[in-house]
């Protein structure tokens, strides 16, 4: 098979498996083939930002479902941490290990070009996945996989518009608060333009104040603390991703607001993660479900698969009840 094949095969798989996330089901599994000889497996290097959020946890675990040896890949998986510089770190790693295709989220757009410049004379093509880079040659990387983040922020924005006619309040003043992700992210920098993009159309809208939560709960949960204290008569909060969504209602709990549709404060969330607001038992079954089919047909896979599966459920529990935390740590899942 052709190297241009091959990225073309590869690039679909990771939208397959980006698709699986962020539609939030794990959908039906196929029966994995046979494992493929070592010496014809795709090597895979992989750089993921890090697990900042449950969304980022669940998207590790289907990259690292998707390109596994029953698929026919080897994959070189690396977590930054968080750390831009452990993810150029891993770049140049994959580089001079000779992986056959490069694959990374990125933790901002600026500031790729030497490394990806370095990638291209290695002549090693390179796949951006969920978030893009800002560089003055497209031609830098292969193909980007992800979603559009600019019509996600138009979407928060029109919701509102609705909510706002439905409930007859366009002739008032709406008072917004907006958490956003990680600066200069991709997510960060698309979901706040579309959502301007709607809100500068309505004179009664007035965002107070945009505030960094960084996408995590902690975070969230802190800023909007802050944000309360400052304005009490916050009508609507745009949390740009569930983890931080999670934080903004227990601190709107704490503070004795309510929140939803019929509360006194209405949240528009993104990512639509399982778990928000209550671990459903169809969620659980879902979760379970996937690993049940999977170890039908190749048990020696089992352990190592569920495992993931339990951690991605033990990090809604852990984010959605931050005084079970320790104990998630604690738990280990051991095959009998």
């Amino acid at each position: 098979m052709s190297r241009c094949k091959r990225a073309i095969l590869l690039s679909l798989t990771v939208l397959f498996t980006f698709l699986l996330v962020g539609c939030n089901s794990l959908g039906d599994v196929a029966i994995a083939p046979e494992q493929v000889d070592e010496e014809d497996m795709i090597v895979v290097g992989f750089s993921q930002l890090g697990s900042e959020s449950v969304w980022r946890t669940a998207h590790s675990a289907s990259i690292q479902d998707s390109l596994s040896r029953y698929e026919g890949y080897f994959l070189v998986f690396s977590n930054a941490r968080q750390k831009k510089e452990n993810q150029i770190k891993a770049i140049r790693q994959f580089i001079s290990q000779r992986v056959d295709y490069i694959v990374f989220s990125p933790m901002d757009e600026a500031g790729w070009e030497t490394v990806l410049k370095e990638a291209k004379a290695a002549g090693l093509p390179v796949i951006l996945v969920d978030r893009k880079v800002d560089v003055s040659d497209d031609s830098l990387y292969t193909c980007w996989v992800g979603s559009d983040m600019h019509e996600e922020g138009r979407k928060a924005g029109i919701w509102l518009e609705e909510y706002e006619r439905e409930n007859r309040l366009t002739t008032e003043t709406i008072n917004i608060v907006m958490l956003k992700g990680t600066e200069g992210s991709t997510a960060t920098l698309g979901r706040t333009e579309g959502f301007y993009e709607i809100a500068d159309k309505h004179d009664n809208w007035v965002v107070l104040e945009e505030r960094c939560g960084d996408f995590t709960t902690a975070k969230g949960r802190e800023e909007m603390q802050f944000l309360l204290e400052k304005y009490p008569d916050i009508d609507v909060v745009i949390s740009q991703n569930d983890d931080m969504t999670f934080g903004a209602l227990a601190a709107i709990e704490e503070a004795g607001r309510t929140s939803g549709v019929d509360g006194e404060i209405a949240v528009v969330s993104f990512d639509a993660v399982k778990g928000l607001g209550a671990i459903s038992g169809v969620a659980l079954k879902l979760l379970f479900m996937d690993a049940h089919l999977k170890v039908q047909d190749k048990c020696e896979i089992f352990d190592d698969y569920l495992q993931r599966r339990v951690n991605v459920l033990l990090a809604y529990i852990a984010q959605m009840n931050t005084s079970l935390a320790g104990a998630c740590e604690t738990i280990m899942v051991e095959p009998e």
